[in-house]
């Protein structure tokens, strides 16, 4: 891929809204799929829709450099992608070594078979997961707002429709999240203020990521996080729940 700046023009305010109008309705259809249609249809629709959304974005004008796959920046973004991961692995060890917070692993979507979780963590998260939201959020998305709006918009528009993303992920999270279940209830309330909180909690962590794609300059950098937070915790989970059964 050409790292070169020549790319189309940058879209009119009426056509950028016409093509985020595309790429949202692609991922809300590809978010109810995931949540009600096959068992991994992430898996096989995610790397397809993220290859889409990027051929709409280049369509669009948008360099390689604004979706964050630049060559010149993929060394920068190794290197907080290596940094992200070590973070993430030191604060969950001691997480998962206290007793008042290892709760928070205790998660039944996460109970697996040692094999099984090794398969989700590395290639269902990334697959699955991880390569379509950063393409689309921190990459698309992104990059759209940003050449007509600047960074700061980019980022919180990003943010907030990650965050609006996750809700129905979080339909259930009371039900398999025995801290969260404890902490607010399994009831109707319950379930509302878990799904509030889920949507508040990314959308923050969505400007985590869009912070770390700006400074790094490239999507890997985010990915490794993003990585790193579900599959570290899952695999930390499936360790827990193991070693109780046994």
């Amino acid at each position: 891929m050409s790292d070169q700046s020549t790319h189309l023009p940058a879209p009119s305010r009426r056509r950028l809204l016409l093509i985020l109008g595309v790429v949202l309705a692609i991922l809300t259809a590809v978010n109810v799929a995931d949540k009600f249609g096959p068992r991994h249809t992430g898996l096989v629709a995610g790397p397809l829709v993220a290859l889409t959304l990027v051929l709409i974005a280049r369509r669009a004008g948008l360099s390689w450099h604004d979706l964050g796959l630049s060559r010149r920046t993929l060394l920068p973004g190794l290197k907080y992608a290596l940094g992200a991961v070590a973070i993430v692995a030191v604060v969950y060890t001691a997480g998962a070594a206290i007793p008042a917070t290892r709760v928070v692993f205790h998660d039944v979507r996460y109970h697996l078979h040692p094999g099984a979780a090794l398969l989700t963590a590395f290639v269902v998260v990334p697959l699955g997961t991880v390569l379509l939201e950063e393409v689309a959020f921190r990459g698309v998305l992104l990059g759209l707002v940003n050449r007509h709006r600047g960074a700061t918009w980019a980022s919180i528009t990003s943010s907030v429709l990650f965050g609006l993303w996750h809700i129905l992920p979080s339909l259930r999270l009371t039900q398999v999240n025995q801290a969260v279940g404890a902490a607010l209830g399994v009831g109707i309330t319950g379930r509302i203020l878990a799904i509030v909180g889920a949507v508040a909690f990314t959308a923050l962590a969505g400007l985590l990521l869009c912070e770390l794609r700006r400074r790094s300059g490239s999507l890997l950098a985010a990915a490794a996080l993003h990585w790193a937070t579900n599959g570290l915790g899952l695999l930390i989970a499936a360790a827990l729940a193991t070693t109780s059964l046994t």
